[in-house]
């Protein structure tokens, strides 16, 4: 006779009161699990650049392993062993696996950057990378849920126990996510989070030990037979459960990508989407779990669910485009982040809740029908259905994830997408459901399911060109007038126009450049300070295209032979560097230039060339990833790259940020560059807006005067020409922006954060100040600490006078 909780029927009664505590153990694996696998991608993409291929290749490795510990686990694992030994084994391996990889992962982070030169190859390099690193580890976390399932009976009272473990285990990737989103991370590092993980796999791993010498376990009589003598699992439910991942993982893309518009683009609010879909998986496992317990026909109730998610996936479309950008508030009021925090939160639920729950729901269905094709006389093995079952899923999701990131999107957009993904919804219901509709009332009920849900497809919105352009502050900027809005692989990006004819690039919810007066003056500033800090400068490496216009300001130097521009969205330089031709010198169809569509930190690690002038124009540090553009080993690496001589140049912005956020930017550049220098860009009402950067590897000091004499002569006619259409009429007027240097802000800079990459502190405390605008108030207290530099500045005794009257405000 069976116990109470349907375990194996050798075993004693007494040893259903174990099932609670095992599932507790997943909760830990599951916690240890989500930081490891923040931390490895925050790594790795340090190294393999974080566009979509190679978020692709990285996403692929780490789930593809899953699904394959989750086969093998059957095949070479005999299920005479005990269940929780062999599960307790798993975990010490998983947390020895965390440990090395604290130390091999900047090993083979070297030998990658210096064997991979770009082209073709560097995708397979990346590959190679990427299972070298994580294939085992990820293996090893897909082996534990088949591994413990061996303990209980393939009876719907038995899989109930499986859906609850795997609950189990989400609710402790909800810990794992938020813990290290919003603590470990920001407080300490990436090896301090590894260290946690590994901790919390030991202590599984020892309470694992200690509850298998105490658990009674038989093995099935059968435990060594071959796959030949095992009834197969219905391959309905296979497809369905596989369909039903791959709509889960492609709704998450999407998803995650309009809701990244509406909160802001930062780490805290992807953690908060991340934990959001994850605690909706782990409420729907625990429903599915109990209504699979006594469940008559879980083959109906899983067909029954991926028609709902049809329903669902429509709800969350219709929430996206056309509720929650207009929800009346302005960000900008709020008194602490934690309060936007809560509202992300809100909102996030209202979209992502419902369909997450039901694909949660969905894998306890799909064990409870899968068990229905095979025998419940104690000796079929449970981990084989499990590890089958959970590997369909898993292969589901590799689609799901790398079809909508790499080809729906680009191709029929997010709107598209999304009306894909309910039409497979409904095929996944008409799959597994496909014996039961020989059944009238099944097959009509059936098919009005599946004509609401294609009704419901037909009306999906596409998203609002102004969440776009917008984002976070669509509520209160109002619909902008579009010239031109897309969804590319890496981003989403807009053109618009307002009524005083100013042109406006957004990129993912904001704007990125514009033609507006101080957004020109900071263009061009940052372009044309790199090229004439430079006596000669031939070779040019420009990070970030924007509209174009510091990249074009830089190409009409006379000088210059050759230009590079990194930009992952192949989207700006083909189509929006059109509309703003005039203002960039129609720089992308330069002869001179050639644009590379990479990681600009991927590039610079791997390109064998070098530059004279490097000039960085990256999004702000508050979106996540950008942090990577400012660490002290990027600027290292650009500092690598310069010839003799070399100049780099470095946006900070200073609006949208704190004095915290900017000083450690300033500590981390002068850190790497100390002899570097800041120069100032006010915005049209002469309040501050945004600062370059500029070192150059000599010390030399700028000879005004033939700065002066270089900018009149006829081949600087067109750069003279642009500096003057933004307001700077000579060399005098581009030098008075100078607003300090490196030595004289020591006092203002001491104790800042520097970003490094084994920390990427500055994502997180420009995350939690992304809402002010203090930008007068940060500039002043640079200038604070501004004296005029004479051996900066070399020229006649005039004209050094005159530029200390001109910086010094006299």
């Amino acid at each position: 006779m069976n116990t109470p909780f349907d375990v194996k029927e050798s075993a004693p009664e007494h040893s259903s009161r174990f099932l609670p505590l095992m599932m507790i153990l997943f909760v830990g694996s599951g916690c240890a699990a989500l930081i490891y696998e923040i931390v490895w991608f925050q790594v790795l993409q340090l190294v393999i650049g974080s566009s979509a291929v190679s978020l692709a290749v990285l996403l692929g490795t780490f789930m593809g392993g899953m699904c394959a510990g989750s086969l093998l686990l059957a095949k070479y694992v005999s299920a005479v062993r005990h269940p929780l030994d062999v599960y307790a084994r798993l975990e010490a391996l998983i947390g020895a696996c965390g440990a090395m990889l604290i130390f091999l992962m900047p090993l083979v982070s070297r030998l990658y950057t210096a064997v991979d030169g770009g082209g073709p190859a560097s995708v397979a390099l990346r590959a190679i990378a990427c299972v070298l690193l994580l294939l085992l580890p990820a293996a090893l976390m897909g082996a534990t849920l088949p591994a413990m399932s061996r303990y209980v009976q393939a009876t719907p009272r038995g899989v109930s126990w499986l859906g609850f473990f795997y609950g189990g285990n989400i609710v402790g990737a909800v810990m794992g996510c938020v813990a290290a989103g919003f603590y470990l991370l920001p407080t300490f590092d990436l090896s301090t989070a590894s260290f946690v993980a590994v901790a919390l796999n030991l202590i599984v791993a020892a309470l694992g030990f200690a509850l298998s010498k105490r658990v009674p376990y038989a093995a099935p009589p059968d435990a060594n037979a071959g796959d030949a003598d095992k009834p197969e699992i219905p391959k309905g439910v296979y497809a369905a459960i596989a369909l039903s991942g791959l709509t889960a993982l492609g709704c998450e893309v999407v998803w995650t990508r309009l809701l990244s518009l509406m909160f802001g683009a930062t780490t805290y609010a992807f953690t908060i989407i991340l934990g959001v879909f994850l605690a909706g998986l782990g409420i729907g496992s625990a429903v599915g779990s109990w209504l699979a317990r006594d469940a008559k026909q879980p083959r109906a109730m899983l067909g029954w669910a991926q028609f709902f998610l049809a329903l669902t996936t429509a709800w969350g479309a219709y929430m996206i485009a056309r509720q929650l950008p207009w929800w009346p508030m302005d960000e900008r009021l709020a008194l602490n982040p934690w309060l936007v925090f809560q509202m992300d939160l809100a909102r996030a639920l209202f979209a992502i809740l419902p369909g997450a729950v039901l694909w949660g729901a969905s894998f306890p269905l799909a064990l409870a029908a899968a068990s229905e094709g095979i025998r419940t006389d104690s000796n079929s093995d449970t981990g084989r259905t499990v590890g089958r079952v959970y590997a369909a899923n898993t292969l589901g999701a590799i689609a799901g994830s790398l079809v909508t990131g790499l080809v729906l999107i680009p191709w029929i957009g997010t709107k598209g997408a999304q009306q894909v993904f309910m039409i497979v919804s409904i095929v996944s219901a008409a799959v597994v459901m496909l014996p039961l509709l020989r059944r009238p009332a099944m097959a009509v009920t059936s098919c009005v399911f599946a004509g609401l849900a294609l009704y419901f497809a037909s009306q999906v919105s596409a998203v609002p060109v102004g969440l776009i352009a917008w984002g976070r502050s669509l509520s209160w900027q109002g619909t902008p007038n579009a010239l031109y809005w897309g969804e590319g692989i890496n981003a989403s990006i807009a053109v618009t126009e307002d009524a005083n004819g100013y042109r406006n690039f957004h990129v993912s919810g904001k704007v990125e450049a514009s033609t507006e007066r101080q957004d020109m003056r900071l263009q061009r500033l940052l372009g044309h300070l790199s090229g004439l800090m430079h006596d000669n400068p031939k070779n040019v490496l420009v990070v970030g295209f924007g509209a174009g216009v510091t990249a074009g300001a830089l190409s009409i130097h006379p000088t210059v032979e050759r230009m590079v521009i990194c930009e992952m969205e192949p989207l700006i330089p083909k189509i929006v560097s059109r509309y703003f031709s005039e203002a960039n010198y129609s720089v992308a169809e330069n002869r001179k230039v050639s644009v590379v569509y990479d990681d600009a930190r991927h590039y610079v690690l791997t390109t064998r060339e070098k530059f004279d002038v490097i000039t960085s124009d990256p999004i702000h540090p508050w979106v996540k990833g950008a942090a990577a553009l400012y660490t002290r080993e990027y600027f290292e690496h650009v500092k690598a790259h310069l010839n003799p001589g070399g100049v780099v140049t470095q946006w900070v912005p200073l609006y949208e940020s704190t004095p915290d956020v900017v000083r450690s930017e300033l500590a981390t550049f002068f850190d790497v560059f100390p002899n570097g220098t800041i120069w100032r860009n006010d915005n049209v009402n002469g309040n501050g807006y945004d600062v370059v950067l500029v070192a150059r590897l000599d010390d030399k000091p700028l000879d005004v005067d033939a700065l002066q004499t270089r900018i009149t002569q006829p081949e600087y006619m067109t750069v003279k020409a642009s500096l003057a259409e933004v307001g700077y009429e000579s060399a005098f007027d581009l030098l008075r922006t100078y607003s300090g240097r490196s030595k004289d802000l020591a006092p203002w800079l001491q104790g800042a954060e520097i970003n490094r990459d084994r920390n990427l502190r500055l994502q997180y405390l420009a995350g939690l100040g992304y809402n002010e605008f203090l930008g007068t108030q940060i500039r002043n207290e640079i200038l604070t600490y501004r004296t005029f530099p004479t051996d900066l500045f070399a020229g006649s005794p005039d004209s050094i006078a005159y530029l200390n009257e001109l910086v010094m405000g006299r």
